[in-house]
């Protein structure tokens, strides 16, 4: 079965032989998204959803930050990778804001504690992403 990883590999614009930082960070966004996206969805379901408003935007937010960050990361790198570090920067501001939102309802709600390691999970690798490739700071 072809992964991902085989096809950046037979993209004719990358050079690097190595995709494992790449793929690796494009499956943490890809499951973050995922995850926000069903953590906002349980939100909906609770008894509380009007306490739970906050949660369900982050979760959104965050979930459609990451799922435009996997696209951009499938596609061969420009010479300028400012938009790149911009990009992955917001993906570690949504993660960041999704994971203290939903710990504060982890007690309460499972689906909370879940989508909490999930983000925080991403914004670690968005961030180790950065630091492997050398992408400067967005300006």
């Amino acid at each position: 079965m072809p992964t991902l990883s085989s096809a950046l590999s037979t993209h004719p614009a990358r050079r690097s032989a190595d995709h494992s930082v790449v793929t690796e960070t494009i499956a943490l966004l890809d499951e973050c998204a995922q995850i926000c996206t069903t953590c906002a969805d349980a939100c909906l379901y609770e008894e509380e959803t009007d306490r739970l408003a906050t949660c369900i935007r982050l979760d959104l937010d965050c979930a459609d930050i990451c799922a435009t960050a996997v696209r951009m990361l499938c596609r061969a790198p420009a010479k300028d990778l400012s938009y790149v570090a911009a990009m992955l920067d917001l993906v570690r501001l949504a993660c960041r804001r999704s994971a203290e939102e939903c710990a504060q309802h982890a007690d309460k709600y499972e689906h909370c504690k879940v989508c909490a390691e999930a983000a925080i999970a991403c914004e670690r690798a968005c961030g180790a992403f950065i630091e492997s490739m050398r992408i400067p700071a967005a300006a």
